[in-house]
């Protein structure tokens, strides 16, 4: 039975053949205009926008059902949604809706796939779990206790339990099989993707978008949350480096540009910028709205993104997309997704970091340089093909638990 654009409540069955349906947990979706809405966010998002067509391009004959809470979402023909009756925004809510209705409605899948980190502990039915990185066991004082905790039990539970385990990096695929004990074998690698309206575009809009958002001419652009991992404040001592440098003529160093949601334990990050006196040289403009990304992206003269640790990565790989020279930090996943097109700095030398920037604006040859490889390195990554792999994935837990 094929579902196109179904909704139905968490305790009305949907009456399909159980060897047929494959339940996706989509409980952290949320298209609210939050930090919330963006990393993880967007790969449950995409996915449940190309899975259905994976289907009808293979001739499968299983139907994907998604759980999730979100009003806003509309499902794309040949997926069914199941709107669970209470809000499961505040992530104790979430976490009984998961070992409660989850795992009872598991035992109406052929297949569950957890898209972040969790499974019913009584789940009923096979599973799969997608794993998007393990930074709060390589950097757990960068998380609140809680979280820490939780993530850190949750995922070991659910990586044993789960059939196969998708990891979106070889980088995480590793970290998954060392830190969480899971045997090589089951591990999959299925990369994020880019969507197509991160692509460059003519001058004269961009410059109109710069001067609708009162951004200067010449920038250098940090797009992420305001979170530790993310190592903003080496950014903005490498910043400071850079405005101390003799520049040709009488050029000075484009301003910075911080832009982000506030996530956790930020507020070091305005206290350095105030403690070097760069008050005057750096705009923190907040949250920027999904739409809009692309616009920020290619406005910029850089994207510098210096995180310290990463599952994927996928701003790198959205600034490349836009045509904007790119530097990133050496460590994780970052060289995985940037290959060669990026400049890759220690993100613990600030020194290294205000050098790389430094070359790109002092070299017009080499950004142009950027511009093109970027473009052709982001052109290997989409959502297409991570539904595709996904599926395949799917096909190979089903096959195996047959």
């Amino acid at each position: 039975m094929r579902h196109d654009n179904l909704c139905y409540n968490d305790n009305v069955p949907i009456r399909s053949d159980l060897s047929q349906r494959i339940g996706l947990n989509a409980h952290l979706l949320s298209l609210a205009p939050t930090y919330r809405g963006a990393g993880i966010n967007g790969y449950i998002l995409n996915l449940l926008r190309h899975l259905p067509a994976t289907q009808s391009a293979r001739g499968r004959t299983w139907t994907c059902v998604a759980y999730l809470h979100d009003a806003c979402f509309v499902a794309p023909a040949g997926l069914a949604v199941v709107r669970s009756r209470w809000s499961t925004r505040a992530p104790w809510r979430r976490i009984i809706w998961e070992q409660t209705r989850l795992a009872a409605l598991s035992r109406h899948l052929a297949l569950l796939h957890g898209l972040a980190y969790a499974l019913p502990v009584a789940c009923a039915c096979p599973a799969v779990v997608t794993v998007h990185d393990l930074s709060f066991l390589r950097y757990p004082r960068a998380f609140r206790r809680f979280n820490r905790a939780y993530l850190a039990w949750m995922t070991r539970v659910a990586v044993r339990k789960a059939v196969r385990v998708i990891a979106v990096s070889e980088s995480t695929r590793q970290d998954v099989i060392a830190l969480c004990g899971a045997a090589a074998e089951k591990v999959v690698v299925v990369p994020n993707g880019v969507t197509p309206d991160f692509c460059p575009a003519d001058r004269q809009a961009v410059a109109a978008f710069r001067q609708s958002r009162g951004l200067p001419e010449r920038f250098i652009l940090f797009l992420g949350t305001l979170e530790p991992r993310k190592n903003i404040e080496r950014l903005i001592e490498a910043y400071a480096h850079l405005t101390q440098r003799q520049w040709r003529g009488a050029g000075t160093a484009p301003m910075l540009v911080i832009a982000g949601a506030k996530g956790w334990f930020y507020d070091t990050i305005f206290a350095r910028v105030a403690q070097l006196g760069l008050a005057e040289r750096v705009i923190f403009p907040g949250f920027v709205p999904a739409e809009e990304l692309p616009w920020w992206y290619r406005a910029a003269e850089i994207f510098v993104y210096p995180s310290l640790f990463e599952g994927f990565g996928l701003p790198v790989l959205e600034a490349m997309a836009c045509g904007t020279p790119t530097i990133t930090s050496n460590v994780s996943s970052l060289p995985e997704v940037a290959g060669d097109a990026a400049l890759l700095v220690a993100p613990n030398d600030p020194t290294a970091l205000a050098e790389a920037m430094a070359r790109v604006l002092d070299g017009p040859d080499l950004a142009a340089w950027m511009r093109a490889v970027g473009l052709e390195q982001a052109s290997r990554f989409s959502w297409q093909r991570t539904a595709a792999e996904t599926a395949a994935v799917y096909d190979a837990a089903l096959g195996e638990s047959a």
